[in-house]
């Protein structure tokens, strides 16, 4: 599969760049036009040489086709986790997977946030876990429990044998002390001005 994406991507890198140098000549006029229709008259004037021209055309547009869909598909695919059951093929969406891994958050009280990130690999399954701890978590201890949960619950609900790989970023801490200060802190009242209620006349 690998091998015919390279060739679909060189395909169209070399229409790209041929189509890049007709723009070069003509730019420079390094072209004549008389040259130009002559060899259009020469491929309309022979049967064989029409034939040719029409079929090579055909085949391009058959060749660019396909690999836009085996493009298309391939990313498809890296969007969805797929496996086949006795009835069929089922497919699931890597956001349904990030949801379910928000909810893991509810469960540990000492995450304050969690963002997951689901990235489907041939190697398995890949999960990006951002998280912002309260001060009172231990962190060796509870990145570990959360992994291990994570990786039980996408195991239960999937019902999957891949390979799943738990990455997890401690991206803040937040202390007491800063909840407290955000709520003690009133809001700065503005000094009252003796006599500020008269006007000067």
């Amino acid at each position: 599969m690998r091998f015919f994406t390279v060739i679909g991507v060189l395909f169209y890198a070399a229409i790209i760049i041929l189509i890049g140098l007709v723009f070069i000549v003509f730019a420079l006029n390094l072209l004549n036009p008389t040259d130009i229709s002559s060899f259009l008259g020469l491929i309309q004037s022979n049967l064989n040489s029409r034939l040719i021209t029409g079929l090579s055309g055909i085949l391009l547009i058959l060749i660019s086709f396909s690999f836009a869909q085996l493009i298309l598909g391939r990313f498809q695919r890296e969007k969805t986790i797929a496996f086949t059951t006795s009835s069929g093929q089922v497919t699931i969406a890597l956001s349904a997977v990030e949801d379910l891994i928000k909810r893991i958050a509810g469960v540990l009280p000492e995450i304050k946030e969690l963002r997951p990130d689901v990235i489907a690999t041939k190697k398995g399954i890949i999960v990006d876990l951002r998280v912002v701890l309260r001060s009172e978590a231990n962190i060796p201890d509870l990145t570990e429990r959360l992994q291990e949960i994570t990786k039980n619950k996408i195991q239960e609900v999937l019902g999957i044998e891949e390979q799943i790989i738990i990455k997890i970023h401690v991206a803040k801490i937040i202390s007491h002390e800063d909840k407290d200060k955000k709520r003690r802190e009133p809001e700065k009242e503005q000094p009252n001005m003796p006599f500020g209620g008269y006007n000067r006349s």
